[in-house]
């Protein structure tokens, strides 16, 4: 049985819900659900309070699992480890009462310190529609939370609709965008001669610029700007995702 599914275990046998167990430790139930799939790994800071929370100890935790709780030791902390095993049993009484004393101190200036902000970004009301119309930026939009399921540094979000960009984009899925500069084989928000669509960007050596739907059953959304076309083109900015096919060999 592996981290996970005994962290499963403990919890369950509390009767703790995921949600309760989350709050308790300070992260968002999606983590405690990635910790228990053995998606993710708790820092050593949330590992600490989920020994306490779960009334249990490592050695419950990490029997017969794939990670040893020596992995996550650095030399240091193995080195004051085996110091403290070499104590005498006062010593290790007066290490014990001032690791106490520093936990305690650790907790009330936790408690003082006022609440992290939440981080809000807006999700575009108007869909942007993946090869049609969609978001003029600066319209009516509802702020979301930026949690744990939301990509670093994503500015905005944006509801897709339409089939151009399926698989990799389902229609009236959210996708998160950046304002980071555009590459060859990204995806972007664009506006294109006054009407916004998702596509993804190339860039030819000719200097031909193609925005391809990844659906190529909907070619005929494609868009093509011959250099010298007049046609207007602007992006306002790029999808975060990976594993995309590569565009120009469709």
């Amino acid at each position: 049985m592996r981290f996970g599914e005994r962290m499963q275990l403990c919890r369950e046998e509390l009767g703790l819900s995921r949600a309760e167990l989350a709050a308790l430790l300070g992260v968002s139930p999606s983590a405690v659900s990635n910790y228990e799939k053995n998606i993710s790994f708790p820092k050593e800071e949330v590992m600490l309070r989920l020994f306490d929370c779960l009334k249990t100890d490592p050695n419950t935790l990490f029997q017969d699992s794939c990670h040893s709780l020596q992995d996550h030791y650095s030399r240091r902390e193995r080195q004051l480890m085996e110091r403290y095993r070499a104590l005498p049993a006062v010593g290790r009484d007066t290490v014990d009462s001032l690791v106490e004393a520093l936990g305690t101190y650790r907790d009330e200036m936790e408690r003082s310190r006022p609440e992290r902000e939440e981080r809000l970004i807006p999700l575009y009301r108007s869909p942007a529609a993946a090869g049609f119309a969609a978001p003029v930026m600066g319209e009516d939009y509802d702020l979301i939370s930026a949690g744990e399921e939301v990509p670093a540094g994503a500015e905005f979000a944006v509801r897709i609709q339409g089939d151009s960009m399926t698989p990799w984009i389902a229609d009236q899925s959210v996708v998160y965008v950046n304002r980071d500069p555009m590459k060859v084989g990204d995806i972007g928000i664009f506006c294109v001669d006054g009407a916004m669509v998702c596509k993804q960007y190339y860039r030819d050596p000719l200097g031909i610029v193609y925005l391809f739907s990844l659906n190529r059953e909907r070619s005929d959304a494609d868009v093509v700007f011959p250099e010298g076309s007049g046609r207007t083109l602007v992006c306002f900015g790029r999808v975060m995702m990976r594993g995309l096919p590569v565009p120009g060999k469709y």
